[in-house]
């Protein structure tokens, strides 16, 4: 068969891009929702920091979760918590900003090897293969993941907002004003957005697809 798999390419980045458009609506919707609402927002992402916490102690002293570890995403979620003291507000350039960056790369890979290791120990002590290893299932590590290491980054990135000299758009379009005439707070999401949509309608701009006047 020789166009059979060609179909299924063709199907895969199709669904891929569909996917991708998916999950930017999303963010997009979450993110002006997040506006609306900052009160709301600020007080949920503090309780469910607070929980987060709570749920590391408990994994610890329950199930023997790794103390070096569990005290590393404690400190990480007290950062993250940091960033809450301007909330919704943000500054690229500020160093708590930059420490919860690199502290969300930090987590995933040091709990990645963490339970990589536990796997490889647990079939190096099977002595038949019949025994069951000792381990967490995927959907527990998945799990895990999501709510201890990403779920309050990714609640961030979703809430935090960027004023518009900070992600300066492409296009020559005028930073967005409220009715009041001062500049409007944006959503980090909105913002990145926006600007890959002024990129790719410049390109196209360039490339003669479309017609300055156009709108993307």
């Amino acid at each position: 068969m020789w166009i059979l798999p060609l179909v299924g390419y063709l199907g895969s980045v199709v669904g891929f891009c569909f996917l991708t458009l998916a999950i930017a609506s999303g963010l997009y919707y979450l993110s002006e929702l997040v506006e609306e609402h900052t009160v709301i927002a600020k007080r949920l992402l503090t309780r469910l920091i607070y929980f987060i916490i709570g749920l590391q102690v408990t994994l610890a002293v329950v199930d023997g979760f790794p103390i070096v570890l569990s005290l590393m995403s404690v400190g990480s979620h007290v950062v993250y918590l940091g960033n809450m003291r301007r909330f919704p507000f943000v500054k690229l350039s500020d160093p708590l900003f930059i420490a919860s960056c690199v502290l969300v790369l930090v987590n995933h890979y040091f709990w990645f090897q963490h339970f990589s290791d536990a796997q490889h120990r647990s079939y190096s002590r099977m002595s038949s293969i019949y025994d069951q290893p000792d381990i967490p299932s995927f959907t527990e590590i998945a799990s895990y993941f999501g709510l201890c290491v990403w779920l309050v980054p990714f609640a961030l990135f979703v809430s935090l907002s960027a004023s518009d000299n900070i992600l300066p758009t492409i296009g020559t379009e005028q930073p967005s004003r409220d009715v009041d005439g001062k500049n409007k707070r944006q959503g980090m999401v909105k913002v990145i957005v926006d600007n890959i949509l002024s990129a790719i309608g410049e390109v196209s701009r360039l490339s003669g697809w479309k017609k300055p006047e156009d709108r993307f």
